[in-house]
C-alpha cells in the first residue's frame, strides 16, 4: 500500500483561513515546505498564486482547498479523508510568463507570472501602446485604459473579466487582451502562439504614465515591457478527480 503524502498546510490570514489551519493541522501534523511531498493551500485563488510562487525552486505540488471568496484554482473544502484525497488528485502542469519591462530611470524589472502580465494607466489619461509579435510591430497605437497577455490557466482571471477569451490549457496559445480600449474601438484582442514574445512600447510615456504588473510586482511609469512564455518553469496544481482544471475551464465557457 502506498504510504500517504507528507503534507505542509499554508493558509491566508481570513479567519476561516486560519480556523481551518489550526483543525489540520492538529489532525495531520505539519512539516516544513521544503520537506513535503504535497502543499496544501487554504485560501483563496491569491493564497494559491502566492504558494505556487514561493515554491518555483522546488516545484512542489500544490493542492488547495477554498477558504477565501472565488477559489476558481481551488477545491472544495473538506477535512476528512484529507491524505486519500491529495493521493488520488488529478495535475495540471502549467508554464508562466516572464515579464521584462524598463522603466523611465532605464532599469529593467523581471518577473514570473502565472496568470497574466497586465499594463494600466496610472492617470485620468488614457494609455498610448504599440503592441510587437515576435519584432513585428502589430499594433502601431492602441488607445485604452490599457492591455494584458494571459496565460490559458489565467484565461477565466483578469482576461475574461476584460471580456477575452477562455482557452483551454492544451491550446498552446496566449490571449493578447485589450482593457476598455478606446481606439481602434472594435479591436477585441487576439490569439498568439504560445512561443511568441509580445512587446508593448509606450508612447507619449511622460504625459501618459503607465504600470506594468506580473502577480505580485508592479512596476510604475514603464517604457517598454517584454513578455515570452517559460516553458522552462513548470508548477503542479492538484484538483480533485472529476473536477479536473481543464474541467472547470470547459464548464465556465457554457456559464450562463
Amino acid at each position: 500500500m502506498t504510504a500517504p503524502p507528507v503534507l505542509a498546510f499554508a493558509a491566508s490570514d481570513r479567519p476561516e483561513a486560519q480556523a481551518a489551519l489550526a483543525r489540520l493541522t492538529s489532525r495531520y501534523g505539519q512539516v516544513d515546505e521544503s520537506e513535503a511531498e504535497v502543499i496544501v493551500a487554504l485560501g483563496g485563488d491569491g493564497l494559491m498564486l502566492e504558494t505556487l510562487h514561493r515554491n518555483l525552486g522546488r516545484r512542489t505540488p500544490v493542492y488547495g482547498m477554498n477558504r477565501g471568496s472565488v477559489g476558481f484554482l481551488l477545491n472544495d473544502y473538506a477535512e476528512d479523508g484529507l491524505p486519500e484525497r491529495v493521493a488520488q488528485a488529478v495535475a495540471t502542469v502549467i508554464h508562466p510568463l516572464q515579464m521584462d519591462a524598463w522603466a523611465e530611470d532605464g532599469r529593467a524589472h523581471s518577473g514570473l507570472a502565472i496568470n497574466e502580465v497586465s499594463l494600466l494607466r496610472q492617470t485620468r489619461q488614457s494609455a498610448k501602446l504599440r503592441i510587437e509579435v515576435d519584432g513585428r510591430v502589430r499594433m502601431e497605437e492602441l488607445s485604452c485604459d490599457g492591455c494584458l497577455l494571459a496565460t490559458p490557466a489565467g484565461s477565466t482571471a483578469y482576461n475574461l473579466s476584460a471580456h477575452g477569451p477562455i482557452i483551454p490549457l492544451d491550446a498552446n496559445v496566449l490571449a493578447l487582451t485589450p482593457i476598455s480600449a478606446f481606439r481602434p474601438r472594435r479591436w477585441r484582442g487576439a490569439l498568439v502562439p504560445h512561443k511568441s514574445r509580445v512587446a508593448f512600447e509606450v508612447l507619449e510615456p511622460e504625459k501618459r504614465p503607465v504600470s506594468a504588473t506580473a502577480d505580485g510586482l508592479e512596476v510604475r511609469r514603464v517604457r517598454r515591457v517584454e513578455v515570452h512564455e517559460r516553458r522552462d518553469v513548470a508548477l503542479t496544481m492538484l484538483f480533485d478527480a472529476g473536477r479536473s482544471f481543464e474541467e472547470r475551464v470547459l464548464a465556465e465557457q457554457f456559464a450562463a
